[in-house]
């Protein structure tokens, strides 16, 4: 290490003689701060998230075990395993899965484009725009299904056989509408956090269009929003009941599951363990792709 320091030279900006200036190494580069040492948590705050473990891991632990019990009293896999060999569970779970990527598809394609141009061009209805979307959380679901019903009933040939035929064109465009007070929170809460005009205005003039712009400019900068959208609209749809069993789509995974569990709740209990275990999975890793992400944007000043 190389100091630099003063003499004393007197009167009164004199520091006393070899005062410490500064210190570089070798290289030319300043001295890096110390780390900030590990502080332990309040005891109050181990103790709220020892008893919010224990309020989620108990239920759980205790479904688990209900679902390891077989016919015969003892415990194994078999319920599981009926999951695999029953076709009309297979069914079933494909459709919600196709169900779930179509509605997630088009809640990206609906809400980014929307939350953009609101930010850009029209901010006056943004509050008119949060209102809209929270109505599915206002209305109940029960009278969503109601009047769809009523509508199902009363409907044309022609109607029932476009929309109300299958469950996928059926109960798809009803979970985009659910999945909007999630989505447009999701994505707009990540459009706020980003420079958006100055990168609208930076890609158009070099020359790109709007969809290049909106797609390989705004997308890349909010994607852990967009899967955050993605992931709720997965979560619902894989987990509502009320429509699909008032409209009688009884081929979709939670109607499916209602079905076997009156003639084996252990299926049904496996199935919904295995639906949890799904959407946590889905959380899990959309948290480590937001910790990715800002671990490869990050900027090191040295």
């Amino acid at each position: 290490m190389v100091a630099i320091g003063t003499v004393g030279l007197g009167g009164p900006g004199a520091l006393g003689g070899g005062a410490l200036i500064g210190e570089i190494d070798e290289a030319g580069a300043p001295r890096p701060p110390a780390g900030r040492r590990w502080q332990r948590p309040p005891a109050w705050r181990l103790v709220i998230l020892v008893i919010a473990f224990l309020f989620y891991a108990f239920p759980f632990a205790a479904a688990v075990k209900y679902s390891l019990v077989q016919s015969d009293g003892s415990f194994g896999f078999n319920n599981y395993s009926q999951i695999v060999s029953d076709g009309a569970v297979r069914d079933s779970l494909y459709t919600s899965l196709e169900i779930s990527a179509i509605a997630a598809v088009a809640v990206v394609l609906l809400m980014l484009p929307t939350v953009v141009l609101v930010r850009l061009r029209l901010p006056r209805l943004t509050l008119l725009l949060e209102g809209v979307t929270i109505l599915p959380l206002v209305v109940p679901p029960i009278v969503l299904a109601s009047g769809l019903a009523h509508l199902q009933g009363s409907a044309p040939e022609w109607l029932v056989k476009l929309w109300f035929n299958h469950p996928l064109t059926g109960l798809t465009p009803t979970y985009v509408v659910l999945a909007m007070p999630f989505s447009y929170r999701a994505i707009d809460t990540g459009v706020r956090a980003i420079d958006l005009r100055t990168l609208v205005d930076a890609s158009r003039s070099l020359g790109a269009s709007w969809f290049m712009t909106l797609t390989r400019v705004i997308l890349p900068n909010v994607e852990t929003a967009v899967l955050g959208a993605i992931f709720l609209t997965v979560a619902l749809c894989m987990g509502e009941v009320v429509l699909s069993s008032i409209m009688l789509y009884n081929n979709v995974l939670p109607v499916e599951m209602i079905q076997v569990g009156a003639s084996s709740p252990g299926v049904s209990v496996a199935i919904s363990i295995l639906a949890l275990v799904f959407v946590f999975v889905l959380l899990f890793s959309l948290s480590f792709l937001a910790r990715r992400r800002r671990g490869s944007t990050s900027v090191r000043v040295i």
